[in-house]
């Protein structure tokens, strides 16, 4: 099977009431449009898309009466930042957008790629934070930006 397009998403689509097959990436492989993967009931599928366009967290990539494949993200080694104030989130974004880090924003925490120069970079500053496991929904993406 080659699958050339996501047609929903669980986190928004409810009610389903049959099969689930999953195929686990880890979130780098989450930006690539042509990949083979293997679903966890050992199912080899062909992902070639059509569209510019990332895979998320929970996207549909098949879906009959009786069976779905959904993309499942592994979990990555991040940093979830958690700032006390607005002087500390300024300070830690200049920081980080300095460095090019991409960062991703759940409520009112920040989460980054885990880097040993960021954790000693907040321990430094006094910004609490925490090294986890954590499963995130979208790719982290580097924006290109020189300066020149």
């Amino acid at each position: 099977m080659i699958v050339e397009k996501v047609i929903g998403n669980i986190h928004t689509v409810n009610e389903w009431t049959g099969h689930t097959e999953k195929i686990y990436l880890e979130s780098d492989s989450l930006r690539k449009r042509i990949q083979r993967v293997t679903t966890d009931h050992g199912n080899v599928i062909g992902i070639r898309l059509l569209e510019n366009k990332d895979l998320r967290d929970g996207d549909i990539l098949h879906q009959d009466e009786k069976n779905r494949i959904v993309i499942s993200t592994l979990a990555d080694d991040v940093l979830t930042i958690l700032p006390e104030s607005i002087g500390q989130m300024g300070e830690i974004a200049h920081q980080l957008g300095n460095r090019h880090l991409p960062a991703q924003f759940e409520g009112d925490e920040m989460i980054v790629q885990y880097d040993y120069l960021v954790e000693e970079l907040l321990a430094e500053l006094g910004i609490p934070y925490k090294r986890e496991k954590r499963k995130v929904r979208q790719a982290f993406r580097h924006i290109g930006h020189s300066h020149e």
